[in-house]
């Protein structure tokens, strides 16, 4: 069980710092992806509550990050009529022009790590992945 436990550390935590890598590249860090790309498929807007909810996180969660990510002009923020505490948040020309840079992010990252593996072995291993995350959420909150 150790081995099992050090190689998941390992690999979460090479993947967790080649994806900040690869994001930083495009001044993104993880996390704002994936904000970004759901932002992407509401090209009305969504209102912070239902980008949360669609997330799987907290409504401060995802001010927090909107808050981290302000300053890149990815985003407006627009009233909503009718209700003055709630905002919805629409992408920007500039956010969506980045979106395929997201996926070409992602689809390299997936490239590298499966490297060398059989289409069988990935399918293998996608499915042991989530055998492991259906495993690990008896202990652990996730929504994705």
């Amino acid at each position: 069980m150790l081995a099992t436990n050090k190689a998941l550390v390992k690999v979460a935590r090479l993947y967790r710092t080649a994806q900040a890598d690869l994001l930083g590249a495009l001044g993104l860090h993880p996390g704002q992806d994936v904000l970004l790309w759901t932002l992407a498929r509401q090209p009305d807007g969504t209102l912070i509550s239902e980008l949360a909810s669609r997330l799987g996180v907290e409504q401060p969660t995802v001010t927090r990050s909107l808050s981290r990510l302000d300053s890149g002009g990815w985003f407006i923020r627009e009233p909503v009529p009718g209700d003055r505490r709630a905002t919805r948040i629409r992408l920007t020309d500039k956010g969506r022009a980045i979106i395929p840079d997201i996926e070409e992010t992602w689809r390299a990252l997936a490239e590298t790590a499966t490297e060398g593996m059989t289409p069988d072995q990935e399918s293998q291993l996608i499915s042991l992945l989530e055998k492991v995350r259906g495993n690990l959420l008896t202990v652990a909150d996730d929504t994705e």
